[in-house]
């Protein structure tokens, strides 16, 4: 089936979840106007479903391929990223100074859940290049940011994060990778790194590798790691001591090639310092950060493709004498569907949204975006996850059958929970740090604002499980806090995404139809899945006893 972006939905969130008008209010971002608004969101709904879609079924069954060194991306793939680069995409939400259009984050967001709706593969390669702007922006040195910043932001050279390591996945203090100063300014790196998301391609002459790496004496863990600028093609045209020597075969996201990427085979590929030696972790955060949330992008865009297809094999099929769309069952995965995608959505962009107000000079708002970014991340990968497979359902045996393309959905979906920092470790993000960020402030004033606006029992229901809970976890030992983090981000998610689905649901729009279905998807949010979330209560605060109870070989 066709794909066509959920403009009005996208609307609707920009105005009523992020309050876009406000943010044009501001001198940072006073470009966004009400016009521009509506033409990006037309303009990037007809690149994805013309560019992007019509390739997400040969990038799935052909794949990108690796020979010598080199990987291929599926035909069709390097024409369509030239009009990407051509279209300007890429430089939405990017500085001015370096090309950029400086337009908010949460527009560009947009953009980006239409390019995973339409072809989550494909889109993964500008995705990483985003992170690395805001990296370079924020700890780049000036001549960094004058001779590759700009060719980044338009596009023409695409950037990637190397930090994984076969020892060191989570655990990126064991990372061995070693830097040397060449006494010059410049770093040799050797090492190698393991799931480095387009490391190598047809798409560009040039990549951008961000590495992280170990200089000499440093300490060890996280407190001794270095992030490099390591370019494929170095500045005098000559091919840089770097290399893929493998892909990775996957479950999905089959177009997008995932390399194992060696520096230094013949004696350390050139690099050069980005920010203080030793303060990698900072920068390389600063780019995982905005992963992260482009991540749950990646959730909402496989929900709302798996949505869109699911309502249109319902329609069509037909079951005892009438479309199935229409039995009772499947009503109510339709509706789940529907209302799980349309939380996901709120709850992200208005992350997004934050952040441009902490850009437009807004601390606070920073703040906020620090504590929504676990829950974004976690939970709109998991709502990707569930509406993906509940498409197949609906699909009922055609839904198993690769040619409906409702199986793609789910194989590229389930990676999202997995990597930028396991949804488990977002959990522990967030009991660990984000519930106490500000002396616990943060959090309290995000849930303060949230028990102010809503009006359902269910939630208002929701609101006081979720601050009792967050006062045991606070309390509790960091086994028994741990234990209940996932429950409880689960918990917050759904009352952050109840509060905002009720807020749009009470708009009052020019399209009846549409005005209505954003009403019912509100209240079966509300009446079916936040009793659902209060259900994790026990869960959240119940500690590690059981878990402990036995030995991990018990489990055998």
């Amino acid at each position: 089936m066709s794909f066509a972006a959920p403009v009005r939905d996208q609307r609707l969130v920009l105005d009523q979840v992020v309050r876009i008008d406000r943010l044009a209010a501001t001198e940072r971002f006073a470009d966004a106007t009400s016009e521009t608004v509506d033409a990006v969101l037309e303009g990037a709904a007809q690149f994805a479903a013309g560019e992007f879609a019509p390739l997400d079924r040969i990038g799935d069954t052909v794949g990108s391929k690796w020979a010598d060194g080199s990987v291929t991306t599926p035909p069709g793939f390097k024409d369509a990223y030239a009009a990407f680069v051509e279209g300007g995409w890429m430089t939405l939400a990017a500085p001015v100074e370096a090309g950029g259009q400086g337009l908010p984050l949460a527009l560009s967001a947009a953009l980006m859940e239409d390019l995973n709706a339409a072809n989550i593969g494909f889109a993964l390669c500008p995705m990483l290049s985003m992170g690395a702007i805001e990296a370079l922006e924020a700890h780049g040195s000036d001549e960094q940011k004058a001779d590759y910043l700009p060719r980044i932001v338009s596009g023409e050279w695409p950037a990637t994060m190397n930090l994984t390591e076969p020892q060191a996945g989570s655990d990126v203090g064991a990372l061995k990778t070693r830097a040397e100063t060449n006494g010059d300014g410049s770093w040799r790196i050797t090492g190698t790194k393991i799931y480095i998301t387009y490391g190598e391609h047809d798409l560009a002459e040039n990549i951008i590798h961000l590495v992280l790496a170990r200089t000499p004496g440093s300490p060890e863990g996280t407190k001794g790691i270095s992030l490099f600028l390591v370019p494929k093609i170095l500045p005098d045209g000559s091919r840089n001591d770097l290399r893929c020597v493998s892909i990775e075969h996957k479950l999905g996201i089959h177009a997008s090639p995932t390399c194992v990427m060696s520096f230094g085979d013949e004696g350390g590929a050139t690099g050069w310092l980005i920010g203080a030696e030793r303060a990698g972790m900072k920068a390389m955060f600063t780019m995982m950060n905005n992963a992260r949330l482009n991540v749950a992008l990646q959730g909402v865009g496989i929900a709302e493709r798996a949505t869109q297809r699911a309502v249109a094999y319902a329609l069509d099929r037909r079951q005892l004498g009438r479309a199935i769309a229409d039995h009772p069952d499947v009503r109510r995965m339709l509706l789940r569907m529907r209302a799980l995608t349309s939380g996901a959505r709120a709850l992200t962009y208005y992350a997004f949204g934050e952040l441009d107000r902490k850009i437009a000079g807004d601390a606070a708002a920073g703040t906020r975006a620090e504590v929504l970014t676990p829950l974004a991340k976690a939970w709109c990968t998991d709502v990707g996850c569930e509406v993906a497979a509940i498409g197949i359902q609906v699909h009922g045996g055609m839904g198993y059958v690769e040619e409906t393309g409702a199986a793609q959905h789910l194989r590229d979906a389930r990676i999202a929970p997995i990597y930028e920092g396991t949804n488990g470790i977002q959990a522990a993000d967030l009991v660990g740090r984000k519930l106490g960020l500000d002396g616990g402030a943060a959090f309290d004033l995000l849930i303060a604002d949230v028990r102010a606006e809503i009006a359902a029992p269910q939630l208002v229901a929701l609101a006081d499980a979720v601050e009792v809970a967050g006062v045991t976890l606070r309390a509790a030992a960091a086994e028994d806090r741990l234990a209940g983090s996932y429950p409880f981000l689960t918990m917050c998610s759904v009352l952050v995404a109840g509060w905002l689905m009720e807020r749009m649901a009470r708009t009052t729009l020019d399209d009846v139809a549409f005005e209505q279905r954003t009403r019912v998807a509100a209240a079966y949010f509300i009446e079916a899945l936040v009793p659902e979330a209060l259900g994790l209560a026990a869960a959240a605060v119940g500690g590690a006893g059981t878990l402990y109870s036995v030995p991990a070989e018990a489990l055998a």
